[in-house]
This record gives structure tokens, C-alpha cells and sequence, in this order.
């Protein structure tokens, strides 16, 4: 057992994201053909059209584009959260077929900020805590006859929110949007929020183009937050500012 962070990779993704969505916008407007369309596609050509896409609100071309994340290090707590989006598609870690008692799949765990900052006493009272849960765990493995399919149904329901878990989300550029502009924001939970920028900071270095506005409500308008406002609008547009200028010089 042992504590674990967030990490994301982008995987994979649609080839020339920029030019794809660029492609499919321009059939909607033109009467050529898709090859003569894209003969008279470049990079810069494409960034521009993106751009009063953006601009006037033509979202569905975007939804060609793909993108894949490998995220490890995370909660199930942060689970329960992610698999809300449902214009996107999941493959987790099972609990059920992985034992969680296994050399390489032990049960590990992510430790919330808050506890953390509490100090070390409360962070290795937390880890006991963690302890005792994977002793409940082997126990009922153990009394449901064994590490097994049938037994780690079981036996997992007494492991904690805090357990980690893997996955491999796949989500186009529309839901993109629609995901940084609700977990990017200082509002979201930390976990989640940390995840989100992680992604978007991938993104912008393939796609920047696509995502050079995106990032919570406010980094392109006002707050959604309303009364709940965290009031760190100038440092949240900053900080995804930060992001694109460095993917622009990659």
C-alpha cells in the first residue's frame, strides 16, 4: 500500500485535430468538393477558421476531433465525479477482477490535500485508517473463500473512496469545452480540478488552436459561479494564459 498522485497522458488523439475540424466546418459552407476543401487546407489557414468557429459558436465540427487520457493516480471518489460526463467513454480499473492484494495492484491510496496540510501526525493517522480497511479487506476476501472473482466482489465494498483507481477516457473537443469549463474552475473539487488542467494543459500542445480560449467560465467570460464566487478570476486566466503561450512555443 502506498499514497499515490494524479498523472495523465494523452494516449492518442484524431491526427491534425486543427485541420479536421476545419474541414468539416468548411463543408457546411461551401459547395466544393471535400477533396478541393482540403487541398486548400495549411495550419494557419485552419487556426484562423477555428477561430470564428469559436467565435460565432459552431460547436458540433468540433466534435471530430478526439482525444484519449491514461489517468492513474486517482480516487474513486474522483470517479464518481469524472463519469458524470457522459459524452465520453471510460474504461476502469476493475475491482472485481483485480485483487487487491496482488504484488503490483496492492490497494493503494490518494490522501486529500486538507489532511495533508493538517501535518504529518494526521497524515499518518489517515494511513492506518488506510490499513485497517485493507486488513477488512483480506478478512473478507479470506471468509468469501479466497482472492478470487467471486470473493473481491464482494470483500471491495468495504474499501474507501480514497482507494486508487486507472482509467482511459476518450472525450471529443465539444465535451472538452463543456468538461474545463466546470472542473478547471476553483469551485470544482481539487482532485478533479487537478486532473482537468493536466488535460488541458496536453491538449493545448497539440490543438492550440482549438483550445486557446478554454479553461473555467471565466478565463473567456464571466464567472458562472455567481455569489460563490472564488474571486481569483485574474489569477485563473492567467494561469491558462501561462499554459498556451507555452504550448505556442513548442
Amino acid at each position: 500500500m502506498a499514497q499515490v498522485k494524479p498523472s495523465v497522458t494523452l494516449l492518442e488523439y484524431t491526427p491534425n485535430p486543427e485541420r479536421t475540424i476545419a474541414l468539416a466546418a468548411k463543408l457546411c459552407y461551401s459547395d466544393a468538393t471535400i477533396a478541393n476543401l482540403k487541398e486548400g487546407l495549411d495550419d494557419d489557414n485552419a487556426a484562423k477558421f477555428i477561430a470564428r468557429l469559436r467565435s460565432f459558436g459552431h460547436a458540433s465540427p468540433f466534435e471530430h476531433a478526439n482525444f484519449t487520457f491514461g489517468i492513474e493516480g486517482v480516487s474513486r471518489s474522483l470517479l464518481a465525479q469524472i463519469t458524470r460526463h457522459r459524452i465520453a467513454s471510460f474504461s476502469v480499473k476493475s475491482q472485481r477482477y483485480v485483487d487487491a492484494n496482488k504484488a503490483g495492484t496492492t490497494f493503494n491510496y490518494v490522501i486529500p490535500e486538507s489532511i495533508e496540510a493538517l501535518g504529518e501526525e494526521y497524515v499518518e493517522k489517515f494511513k492506518k485508517q488506510m490499513d485497517t480497511m485493507h486488513g477488512w479487506y483480506t478478512e473478507w476476501q479470506t471468509l468469501l473463500g479466497g482472492a478470487c472473482e467471486k470473493s473481491n466482489e464482494d470483500a471491495r465494498f468495504v474499501l474507501p473512496n480514497a482507494a486508487e483507481t486507472k482509467m482511459i477516457v476518450t472525450m471529443n473537443a465539444r465535451e472538452l469545452f463543456n468538461f474545463f469549463k466546470l472542473r478547471c474552475c476553483n469551485r470544482a473539487q481539487w482532485e478533479i480540478r487537478e486532473v482537468a488542467w493536466k488535460m488541458l494543459e496536453l491538449v493545448l500542445e497539440v490543438a492550440p488552436a482549438v483550445f486557446a480560449d478554454c479553461g473555467a467560465a471565466c478565463v473567456s467570460g464571466a464567472c458562472s459561479e455567481g455569489k460563490m464566487t472564488c474571486g481569483k478570476m485574474l489569477e485563473v486566466r492567467a494561469k491558462q494564459k501561462q499554459l498556451l503561450e507555452k504550448a505556442k512555443k513548442q
